[in-house]
Order: C-alpha cells, then structure tokens, then sequence
C-alpha cells in the first residue's frame, strides 16, 4: 500500500471530504541531489498539489491531516497500461506492415516502420485513456486521522 499525507480542505454533511496532497519530486530524496543538475531544476518549480473528494467515516475539521492508502496494484496496472500496450502497439504495427508490405509488393521495411508508428501511437492513447480511467475508479482510503497540523505561525504566537 502506497501511503500519502493528505489535509482536509473541506467537508460536508454526507461524509464527503475534499483533501489535498501535496505532489513530491523523487529529485530531492537521493544522495546525489547536491550536485545533480536535474536536482537543481526540480527545486527551482514550486511543489503541485491535486485535490479531490473522498467518502469518511467520521466528520473531519478543515486542516485536519489524513494517512490516505493506494494499493500498488493501481500504480502496477497504470504503469503497464502506459509503458506495455504501446511496445505491444509497436511489435503488432510492425508485423503488419512487414505482411502488407510483401503483399502489396512494395518496400516491406518502410511499410514496417509506418505501421508500428501509427501502432505505438495509438496503443499509446488507449493506454493513456485507460490509465486516467484506472486513476478515477481507483479510490483511495483513509488509513488514519492525524489530527490538526502544527504550523509555526501558531507556536510563534
């Protein structure tokens, strides 16, 4: 299960929350930040967040800190969807155009690397759409409530 910090936005009267997470860079967490260029630009963008609504079991207070939970399988199965299906999209492309470049007696690689372009491009837009779909059915759950975060404007006073 993959974990997040998510904070409540906001909550209604049904038990639905609106929380946000806070979208990390993976630059920042290995030893070689210091002196990696690709560290260096990833610090200079500001840190995205992504909202969205989830059910609770419980009223929750604006501010209020969630431990929300994802199963890897969703990550394994968007992961296959965007990186497989288009190497498949690929390899059938190119098959067919090696076939129908013999069969219509014209250059057989050519037709090949046409066709398994046009194939890896749609694949490839299956799978996008099929992912963003896995990604909307994909609820996360609550694994616990943190409670209120500590801010420094609140110590400092």
């Amino acid at each position: 299960m993959m974990e997040e910090v998510a904070r409540v936005i906001t909550s209604d009267k049904h038990g639905w929350l609106t929380v946000e997470v806070e979208l990390k860079s993976t630059c920042k967490s290995c030893s070689g930040s210091e002196s990696c260029g690709t560290s260096a630009i990833a610090q200079a963008f500001s840190s995205k967040t992504q909202q969205f609504s989830i059910q609770s079991e419980r009223a929750c207070e604006p501010g209020e800190l969630l431990k929300l939970g994802l199963p890897e399988s969703v990550i394994l199965k968007a992961a296959a969807l965007i990186y497989l299906i288009p190497l498949l999209g690929l390899f059938i492309g190119a098959a067919l155009g090696q076939f129908f470049g013999n069969l219509l007696e014209v250059n057989p690689n050519l037709f090949a690397i046409a066709l398994a372009t046009v194939g890896a491009l749609l694949a490839w837009v299956f799978g996008k759409n099929k992912a963003k779909q896995l990604e909307v059915d994909a609820q996360p759950v609550i694994l616990a409530y943190l409670g209120v975060g500590v801010s420094l404007e609140k110590i400092s006073d």
